[in-house]
């Protein structure tokens, strides 16, 4: 890992749907600059089908990850935690940088419903880049 390379995590309840498009969208944008991690609090068996259509659309290839339950060691490693709704679920560690990004959940909604969620993540991870340099 290069010095200039930052550490991201990103959190969700089921890691299915927020969390696994806003990874997916950093990976994409940040390329080698950025190591991404997601994870939930109780990860669910599948990545959202409706999650990995709106990512399709946009040429981002999601359907391939898995829902992975967060670790204390995921969480130290990053320089960066993005929560988003897991509430008192995420671990806490001082001198790491936590943001809590309030988005609509993904589950059980339609592609009308998640295009919007996509399209605001993609927005704050474009900001959270700019951020990192």
């Amino acid at each position: 890992m290069s010095e200039s390379q930052h550490t991201v995590l990103f959190v969700c309840v089921h890691n299915a749907g927020r969390s696994q498009m806003a990874a997916g969208f950093l990976r994409e944008l940040g390329g080698d600059r950025v190591r991404v991690l997601s994870a939930g609090s109780m990860p669910g068996d599948r990545i959202n089908p409706v999650a990995v259509e709106a990512m399709a659309e946009v040429g981002i290839d999601i359907a391939g990850q898995q829902p992975k339950v967060i670790t204390d060691e995921a969480v130290q490693a990053s320089d960066v935690v993005i929560t988003m709704g897991c509430g008192d679920e995420c671990p806490y560690f001082p001198g790491t940088r936590y943001e809590d990004w309030p988005l609509d959940d993904p589950a059980g909604q339609g592609l009308e419903a998640v295009r919007p969620i996509r399209d605001a993540i993609e927005a704050r991870v474009r900001a959270l880049l700019a951020e990192l340099g």
